[in-house]
């Protein structure tokens, strides 16, 4: 390693002991992890234009590269969904050969669309995000977290974070978007990533969205998902538990990164206010929950709730759901960009906690101070602290 090298940070996800796909967006550090902890399976890049080009002309040819393999040997296929074709082969192979496949991509839309089976279960699925605070450890900085994200890249340079920013953007739309024929029409798109970059974390209304970006509402809908399948972003929908005051219907979305939602909203070269920085932290926190649920394997359902009174609280993860013996678990998460904690907002958690037909187990309030605080049912942390307890599988 030369002396300007940065150290390779290790991952909370766990490589598997089976073919698996390993989807992520761009720059989030996928196939660093694959290089570190697959270093003796065959590497084929599809980013590469030789390899792509050989391998779309005759996908067959995966075998001959492949021949000296032994039995149970690994073969990484870095942005399969560039030739969705190879996914017959690689299921053939998998059967006939033993062989085991990592297969990454940043997106399994084209697979889809392509009609591919997705190896009909033979393989499994795992993703990931940006860095956890958990994973940076000592090195990680909240206030640079709010302000400019997580990925790896902007983390090598916080220097040069506005212009990391814009180019990933540009990248990811030229490449990821445009090249794999998702728009034909760029303009009006790039209107509509503004507007959704400044709505982060907020309850998304698609028919405001479609006259502000001057465009049909099934467009909107068309752009949204192009943005939730290239994993750009994030559905959060409305909790229903059945309690007795009706339930907001709409969701939230967030963008996967702060830092790339600013960029999306066109505020890379302005200074950042209170309220964004709150919504920053909130897709902090939300980014560390799906974090914790992908490498536990828990797969909690996530959701916000939130009445037509105004009571809002900005996270619940349902830890045991509704059945007809039993009320519905819950974890609930307040979260709020303050260095002090201000007791009125534990009620939206109190009315929660308190609701017919539900259990709360723990009533939660994150914010940037830094001491701890027990307000009856309602513990208060410092943001730090939340993930630490997170990740060691203490909340939930």
């Amino acid at each position: 390693m030369s002396s300007t090298a940065k150290p390779y940070i290790p991952r909370l996800l766990q490589c598997p002991e089976i073919s698996f796909f390993l989807f992520g967006p761009r720059g989030t550090g996928k196939s660093t992890w694959l290089r570190h902890v697959l270093p003796d399976a065959l590497y084929l890049d599809l980013l590469d234009a030789s390899q792509f080009l050989e391998l779309s002309r005759d996908p067959h040819r995966l075998e001959a590269m492949a021949a000296d393999r032994s039995d149970g040997a690994w073969i990484v296929l870095d942005e399969i969904q560039k030739i969705p074709a190879l996914l017959d082969e690689v299921h053939r192979l998998t059967e006939s050969r033993n062989w085991r496949f990592a297969l990454c991509g940043s997106s399994a839309r084209k697979l889809r669309r392509g009609g591919a089976n997705l190896l009909a279960g033979r393989a499994i699925t795992v993703n990931m995000e940006s860095f956890s605070a958990a994973e940076l450890g000592k090195s990680f900085d909240l206030s640079l977290s709010l302000e400019w994200g997580l990925l790896p890249m902007v983390l090598r340079g916080p220097q040069q974070a506005p212009d990391i920013l814009a180019a990933y953007l540009d990248t990811h739309i030229r490449e990821e978007i445009r090249q794999e024929g998702l728009l034909r029409n760029v303009p009006p798109f790039m209107r509509f990533m503004s507007i959704a970059g400044q709505l982060n974390g907020q309850v998304v209304n698609m028919q405001n969205i479609a006259r502000d970006a001057a465009v049909a509402r099934s467009t909107v809908d068309t752009y949204f998902s192009i943005i939730v399948d290239t994993l750009l972003g994030h559905f959060l929908p409305a909790w229903r538990a059945g309690v007795k005051v009706r339930e907001a219907a709409h969701p939230k979305f967030y963008w996967f990164d702060p830092g790339v939602a600013r960029a999306a909203a066109g505020w890379l070269h302005d200074p950042v206010d209170r309220p964004w920085e709150g919504f920053s932290l909130e897709t902090l926190v939300y980014h560390e929950l799906r974090v914790y649920n992908e490498v536990s394997r828990k797969q909690r359902p996530l959701h916000y709730y939130r009445t037509p009174a105004g009571v809002e609280v900005d996270f619940v993860a349902e830890t045991s759901r509704r059945t007809t013996a039993r009320v519905p678990h819950i974890v609930a998460i307040e979260v709020k960009r303050a260095d002090k904690w201000n007791p009125a907002w534990n009620k939206p958690l109190i009315s929660l906690g308190t609701a017919d037909g539900v259990k709360a187990d723990r009533l939660i309030g994150v914010y940037t101070g830094e001491r701890s605080y027990r307000f009856g049912a309602v513990e208060v942390m410092p943001y730090e602290k939340f993930c630490d307890l997170l990740h060691k599988g203490d909340l939930f």
